[in-house]
């Protein structure tokens, strides 16, 4: 049964709590019938995910069965936690807080009844993470693009993903999606999202880079209407304009479309095909091959392979391997796992292109390297070394 005012107003007596104190406007809370604290699940939202929601856009959730879920805005992926809290959080549609009384409210005590229509003890914390992109490239690799179906031949559509598709398979957001899929040079062939083979793709490359050298063009000044017409023999029109896009830079000139190649992206791929092929290449054999192998007027750097090649200067002679940041566990603590059995000791300049990328908005490779390696002296110079972390 409801309470009235005057019933209320003794109450505050008893409790020897003066009126003044409070507020005029009093809410009597009743629980609805057959309210269970599993009818509702409660989730903190930041400023920004609450103009999100208020502008009337989504939240998705996110996640295989085998995988924990996450919560993804149109932009931004967040973890979900649940946290427990000694208060009864009641839901109480209609209920208002003391900033939205207005004086009218509160000229005079009046007492307002609201119906309590949920409640529980935890509620879903979110923290915002890096999104989840390493099953990207495992699933676009069921079924690489490696050029035009052959006549007569059956074009499958197993291991063949839509956009669609993949923002139910991948757990981070449309935006960080399509930004991963550009990363990776996937395209789009026929409404599906594909990886392009890399022996199909240094192809592509290779008559790009044989017309610049025949047609005696600029690195810097490639025509996009002119490739595509002496290319399009050869390999699809989409897939040549793929590939400048790719490995160069569009821009206009004169209402005509220019591509500027990038020689620090030629050079990585070519670095990349040569490694592939081998587990270790002696470092000044594989620099002079990689150097005739490059276009001329191109020019290789070690630097232009972070995070793709590892260079050991401890053996002798010197050698060089393959290793991509992209092949390495996402986990932070897997990852450094890793490394360490890769390496027993690293430098900061060689560790850091492998962590680089397991750093939030407001953390640095410094910070990392403090919480999961041993900082040590060699030879009077600075290495990491493991700190035998486990998981908590």
């Amino acid at each position: 049964m409801s309470r009235t005012l005057e019933e209320v107003q003794a109450t505050i007596q008893i409790a020897k709590l003066k009126e003044n104190d409070l507020q005029n406007t009093i809410h009597c809370l009743t629980f609805g019938e057959s309210v269970s604290s599993g009818d509702y699940c409660l989730m903190e939202l930041d400023d920004t995910l609450c103009k999100h929601i208020e502008a009337g856009k989504s939240l998705v959730i996110r996640g295989d069965q085998d995988e924990r879920a996450v919560l993804c805005s149109e932009d931004k992926t967040y973890d979900l936690k649940i946290a427990d809290t000694s208060n009864l959080l009641l839901l109480v549609p209609g209920c208002l807080t003391p900033d939205q009384l207005t004086t009218d409210n509160q000229a005079s005590s009046q007492l307002v009844h609201a119906q309590i229509w949920g409640f529980s003890n935890s509620y879903w914390e979110l923290r915002k993470r890096h999104p989840k992109l390493k099953k990207l490239k495992r699933l676009l690799m069921e079924n690489p693009y490696e050029g035009p179906v052959i006549s007569g031949q059956e074009d499958v559509t197993e291991g063949k993903y839509t956009m669609g598709d993949l923002l139910e398979r991948i757990q981070a957001s449309e935006e960080e999606l399509e930004a991963q899929l550009q990363t990776i040079h996937a395209c789009e062939v026929n409404g599906y999202w594909r990886l392009l083979d890399f022996d199909y793709e240094m192809k592509l490359l290779g008559h790009i880079t044989q017309l610049v050298d025949s047609e005696s063009w600029s690195f810097s000044k490639v025509p996009l209407r002119v490739s595509l017409e002496e290319l399009g023999r050869l390999e699809p029109q989409e897939m040549i304009e793929q590939s400048l896009n790719c490995y160069g830079r569009r821009y206009t000139d004169n209402d005509e479309v220019f591509f500027a190649l990038n020689e620090d992206k030629v050079c990585r791929a070519t670095a990349q095909m040569l490694l592939q092929n081998a587990a270790k290449f002696h470092l000044a054999e594989f620099q002079e091959v990689w150097q005739q192998s490059v276009p001329d007027g191109m020019g290789t750097r070690l630097d232009q392979l972070k995070s793709l090649a590892l260079v050991d200067r401890s053996s002798k002679p010197e050698t060089i391997s393959l290793l991509r940041v992209e092949d390495l566990p996402e986990d932070t603590l897997e990852r450094f796992t890793h490394l360490f059995t890769i390496r027993q000791k690293w430098t900061e300049e060689d560790i850091t292109p492998y962590i680089q990328d397991l750093c939030g908005e407001k953390q640095t490779t410094g910070a990392l390297l403090t919480k999961y390696a041993r900082l040590s002296t060699q030879n009077g110079m600075k290495v990491f070394n493991s700190r035998r972390l486990v998981a908590t």
